[in-house]
């Protein structure tokens, strides 16, 4: 065996680069490394596989197997020790491959003959692009000082791979960021759009993966980190001051920058042949590699922390910053791996759709889009390493897909898709004026959903008779520090003007879960969801809900107000909020203030056991709403933001539906007004069956109010009621094909 020492993977990573600089094709380049490689690593085989898409690995190089078997040998990730490397991103090196868990023998390679296996992942920023394998005859187990050298020239394919240095000849060997790709994600706002990327962070792309001068590198390295500690302490300096949490977060950023393990890791990748670059993005590779099998929250925010700091220290060493002179385009689609609400506030209206690679439907980005009726698709893996600035690309909120360098049959399908729903919404607007009255002249209230002043207008367009739920919490969730109480006044006024008098329901701040305050303490919590949260965080800390009282009242300046607790539990948590509401009444009036002409209290129904409150409760309360999604993600017990039991359980169960009618019967006794708020309620078949359970107010996001007036003014709730009964009478576990089909006979 040879070994290899540092100047000797200097040497080969030299003649890589001569080999990739010559005149041949692709597929020549290719073939140029696997002879390379095996020769200076003494092996008898290198081979290189390459996806050849999502799951597949194909054969695209090798030297020793069976050249007939190029392009034609394939096989699923996971599959024989190649699919396990690639599944994995880890390193496989045994002296005795056929004896390996998950071995395969491929026939048409001719590899029986080579005992020893040694497979790199190929990966670019924890992106897996292929595999890189040695095999040898004789039984041995390569060492460290191979396993590394594989490692960096693994590096410099995958950048190569990324710059198309492998274009030309072969079946694999397409063009990347070229090819039409289907990406698939999570529905977080509803809606279609056609239009080209935006990347909010432009990617960086490193051009001189191999290293000329290798002290030079270092040099270069070093000035970069020294640069890095400084910017990094100047912003301990200004944003870290009266701040702890903020104070916490830098002080792990001058960490990490000051991490003499991850300077050491830089260096000896340049010492082996690599430029600063290539040296920060192999480090960044495995931090990204290691992110994402990593469960636990705390070290995923600390890889991300470092994924960061490399990213910046990437911008420095090559000057591209994220002002790229590049144009926004006259139709956005906002591609990132995550976002915050105040950054999306500042693209605003802008942008047509956005598409995030990480994420959460209950996200603050989540939020914000629905506010703008923005179509957003969270959770789409690789579209930032995929898309480019300008790639044209669809963005289907309903299906939750991307269609990416569409196909022109895709593309005119989704322009047919677009143009249909233009039309239904002009359709829309002629029953605009009129009250959504079912054919049984059952009047139903359909109220919109709010939280920015941008949503406002619609409260006219759409129809809506007010608004059913503004959320309050937008105007803390967009700022770094609490808002004042003078600004929420002033916030609150303009909402009830622009209302022009509706109805509007000011819902009190839903914080914690999903929803954490930039400048607020996060609880460490194992499930946020059923945890310190909305009203519990209110009445922990009066001080905030009492001064967003003051702030609503004086804003309602001596009118109507209608105020909503969130996440009300038991009857005794809306006792305590209510005398809260008293008190700073009682405060108001002493300091001159006008206090409202009517006022109504009201609380949200999120949780079953409010559903069994004593009958007092129900008296007592103003009125009710029922907030669907988080109650149906409790009754039924399945996380709303997983794929894997979301879609398992039906707003129709029979079983759901029977506990709204309970609801409905216990506000019927106690004569309390009661709503329905969530993404069901704009869910036309939802609609019509949560009214014929006796719902007769609904509030849903704006460019729904169409659709569900347009169904509600055609059925009977009499006969779908009847036909529920005998669903639940039958025994069926949903009542939803039998509404289908009396829907289909209309």
């Amino acid at each position: 065996m040879v070994e290899n020492t540092e100047s000797e993977s200097r040497r080969l990573l030299v003649r890589l680069r001569e080999a990739m600089a010559s005149d041949g094709a692709g597929q020549e380049r290719l073939d140029k490394i696997t002879q390379l490689i095996a020769d200076s690593m003494g092996t008898e085989v290198c081979s290189i596989y390459l996806f050849r898409d999502e799951e597949t690995l194909e054969l695209c190089a090798t030297e020793g197997l069976h050249r007939e078997s190029v392009h034609k040998t394939r096989m699923r990730v996971g599959e024989g020790l190649v699919g396990r490397v690639a599944r994995t991103g880890k390193v496989i090196n045994t002296s005795d491959a056929p004896s390996a868990r998950g071995f395969r023998y491929m026939p048409e390679t001719g590899e029986e003959r080579f005992t020893s296996f040694l497979g790199i992942p190929v990966q670019r920023l924890g992106e897996m692009m292929g595999v890189l394998v040695v095999q040898s005859k004789e039984t041995r187990e390569y060492s460290s000082d191979a396993v590394y050298a594989l490692e960096v020239v693994a590096m410099v394919i995958a950048e190569m791979t990324e710059l198309g240095a492998f274009v030309g000849e072969g079946s694999a060997m397409s063009p990347l960021h070229q090819q039409s790709v289907l990406l698939k994600g999570i529905t977080a706002q509803e809606g279609a759009a056609e239009g080209h990327i935006w990347l909010h962070e432009p990617r960086v792309v490193v051009t001189n993966p191999i290293a000329d001068d290798p002290h030079r590198e270092l040099e270069r390295l070093q000035e970069a980190v020294d640069e890095l500690r400084v910017g990094v302490d100047n912003m301990l300096q200004v944003n870290g001051t009266g701040n702890k949490e903020q104070a916490q977060v830098l002080e792990t950023y001058r960490m990490f920058a000051n991490s003499k393990g991850w300077m050491r890791r830089m260096e000896e990748d340049i010492a082996r042949g690599l430029s600063a670059e290539a040296a920060v993005e192999k480090e960044q590779s495995l931090a990204r590699g290691r992110m994402a099998q990593v469960q636990d929250a705390y070290l995923r925010e600390r890889l991300s922390d470092l994924d960061d700091l490399s990213n910046r220290l990437l911008r420095i060493l090559t000057g591209q910053g994220r002002d790229t002179g590049a144009e926004l385009p006259e139709d956005p689609i906002l591609v990132a791996r995550n976002i915050g609400p105040a950054e999306l506030l500042e693209y605003g209206r802008k942008l047509k759709g956005i598409i995030l690679e990480e994420g959460s439907v209950g996200s603050h980005a989540a939020i914000v889009a629905r506010a703008l009726a923005i179509p957003l698709v969270v959770r789409v893996g690789r579209i930032t390493t995929e898309g480019l600035n300008g790639d044209h690309v669809l963005v289907d909120g309903d299906q939750a897909v991307v269609h990416l360098r569409p196909d022109e049959p895709v593309a005119t399908a989704f322009r047919d898709k677009i143009a249909m729903q233009a039309q239904a919404q002009e359709r829309y607007a002629s029953i605009r004026e009129k009250p959504a009255v079912t054919r049984d002249e059952q009047k139903i209230n359909l109220m919109m959903n709010a939280g920015l002043m941008a949503d406002l207008p619609s409260l006219q367009n759409s129809g809506a008779e007010g608004v059913g739920l503004f959320r309050t919490e937008l105007q803390f969730l967009v700022r770094n520090k609490m808002p004042k109480r003078s600004e929420l006044v002033e916030s609150y006024k303009q909402v009830l003007q622009a209302a022009q008098g509706k109805r509007v329901v000011f819902r009190t701040l839903d914080i914690g879960s999903d929803k954490v305050l930039p400048y607020m303490k996060p609880t460490d919590e194992p499930n946020p969801a059923l945890g310190w949260r909305a009203i519990r965080v209110g009445l922990d800390k009066p001080g905030v809900m009492r001064m967003q009282l003051q702030a609503l009242i004086r804003a309602a300046n001596g009118g109507p107000l209608t105020v909503m607790f969130p996440f009300v539990a038991q009857f005794e948590e809306y006792r305590q909020a209510r005398a809260e509401v008293d008190k700073t009444l009682e405060r108001e009036r002493r300091l001159g203030h006008a206090l409202p002409s009517h006022l109504e209290i009201g609380a949200m129904l999120e949780t079953p056991s409010l559903g069994f409150a004593p009958l007092k409760f129900f008296e007592e309360v103003d009125f009710l709403s029922i907030g669907g999604n988080d109650l149906k993600q409790f009754f039924f017990a399945a996380d709303r933001e997983n794929e894997r039991v979301r879609k398992r359980y039906d707003t129709l169960n029979v079983s759901f539906l029977s506990f709204i009618e309970r609801i409905v019967e216990r506000c019927d006794i106690s004569g309390t007004p009661l709503s329905f708020c969530g993404e069901d309620a704009g869910r036309p078949i939802e609609a019509v069956c949560l009214a014929a359970m006796g719902i007769r107010i609904l509030s849903m996001r704006p460019a729904s109010i169409g659709p569900v007036k347009s169904l509600m003014m055609r059925v009977d709730l009499g006969e779908m009621r009847k036909i529920i009964a005998d669903a639940r009478h039958r025994g069926d576990q949903t009542v939803r094909p039998a509404v289908m089909q009396y829907l289909r006979e209309l």
